[in-house]
């Protein structure tokens, strides 16, 4: 197996490869035991959305739409490759995802909190993760500089309507307040203006479809967490 055969594999799944990392001995223990290399699946710009709103599961109606299409395409490419499924949802165990990211690509956390990467800019995300008991033959991660380091005016931190973002962190509530009042509209269905703001990768923004998804998701998720801790 070589790193190449699986890049290719994703690609024909129709996600993203996003990398991947050996693991150091210390870290092979438990569920990741028997792994020796990660190989991290994601979407980049609208790489694996065009696959994921063509599935059955995009238009089934049903809860998850997105994790069910995650673990149903790469649980068949970790039986095709002999490697163990991992994700960033449906835990425990709840994998370090933001972590290994960074171990993987040339991404830095933004002022916003989201990991950037130079070419996607705020657009991508992360689906899954392949674990492999060979080690690969994985490029070694070419370390770079954030190109938020220089980024003077940080459009990021001023283009939210209610100053949900600051150096100080992310006031979620606001967020949540303002997406689900009549004043929300837009962010609704054009995606986080505070995402939006950033120059790079702009080519890559999600479209309506796909950026009204992703903020309807962050409210279910910010209701479901509600109601657990109630």
């Amino acid at each position: 197996m070589t790193f190449e055969t699986v890049v290719s594999a994703i690609d024909s799944a129709g996600l993203a490869a996003r990398g991947g990392f050996r693991l150091a001995q210390s870290e092979r223990h438990g569920a990741l035991a028997d792994v020796g290399a990660l190989v991290l699946i994601g979407v980049a710009g609208r790489r694996g959305w065009d696959a994921y709103a063509a599935s059955p599961e995009a238009g089934d109606g049903l809860e998850h739409p997105l994790d069910r299409f995650s673990q149903r395409v790469i649980d068949a490419l970790g039986a095709e490759l002999g490697a163990v499924p991992l994700y960033p949802f449906g835990g425990p165990p709840h994998w370090p995802f933001q972590q290994w990211a960074r171990r993987a690509e040339p991404v830095h956390p933004s002022p916003i909190g989201i990991l950037i990467h130079p070419t996607y800019g705020l657009w991508h995300s992360y689906r899954g993760a392949l674990g492999f008991a060979d080690r690969l033959d994985i490029p070694a991660l070419v370390a770079s500089a954030s190109p938020c380091d220089s980024c003077r005016e940080r459009p990021c931190l001023s283009a939210c309507p209610v100053g949900a973002f600051s150096l100080g962190g992310y006031h979620v509530g606001a967020c949540a307040a303002h997406l689900t009042s009549a004043a929300g509209g837009d962010c609704m269905t054009g995606g986080c203006l505070a995402r939006r703001a950033c120059p790079v990768g702009a080519e890559q923004a999600h479209g309506p479809e796909q950026a009204a998804f992703t903020m309807r998701a962050f409210l279910r998720a910010r209701e479901a967490q509600a109601t657990a801790t109630d």
